[in-house]
């Protein structure tokens, strides 16, 4: 099974206020994302997803965590992934791309961080929004870095295609003040 990459899109958002109060340094949220080919769609189903995952699992975890890494051109705190399946192809399908170490691994590798990917699978049209959690990339119990961050592009997924994305953040919430676990 040959990898396609339709296009990639980008995303970084720096929160300078929240409510009304200066955030200081800015809270910055970097997102990646590749429109890909499903080559599953539309087809009758299929017990061994092994050639999807060969294909795209490593490719998009090097390709997407590098990228949304530059672009947030900064320590990472927090971070997450997404899988949005067009509508002729299964959840499964995005689910088994991101759901291996091939995937999560060169992602957490370069920034030291312990803790598995939370992650957004759905199916859905054109457009669609995904909204991808972050955690604490080494303690997943810090509530400051518990947050989304809303991705899209806006002309995918195709019916036969996936958009998979990568999200990373250089803090937690802006202005984050409730206490941690048990306090």
């Amino acid at each position: 099974m040959k990898p396609t990459i339709r296009k990639q899109f980008s995303i970084l958002e720096a929160v300078h206020r929240e409510g009304d109060a200066e955030v200081s340094p800015p809270t910055r949220v970097a997102a990646v994302g590749a429109v890909i080919a499903n080559p599953l769609a539309g087809a009758s189903w299929e017990r061994d997803l092994t050639p999807l995952i060969a294909a795209y699992s490593r490719l998009l975890g090097e390709r997407l965590g590098e990228q949304c890494r530059s672009l947030l051109d900064g320590p990472v705190e927090a971070f997450g992934k997404g899988a949005l399946v067009g509508s002729g192809g299964e959840i499964e399908h995005g689910s088994a791309i991101i759901h291996t170490l091939d995937f999560g691994n060169p992602i957490r590798d370069p920034i030291d961080a312990t803790m598995l990917l939370p992650s957004v699978e759905k199916r859905g049209p054109p457009g669609a929004a995904m909204d991808i959690p972050l955690k604490h990339v080494r303690d997943d119990r810090t509530r400051s870095h518990h947050q989304n961050f809303e991705f899209r592009v806006p002309d995918a997924p195709g019916a036969d295609e996936i958009v998979i994305a990568v999200a990373m953040a250089s803090s937690g919430r802006p202005n984050a003040r409730i206490g941690e676990f048990a306090a």
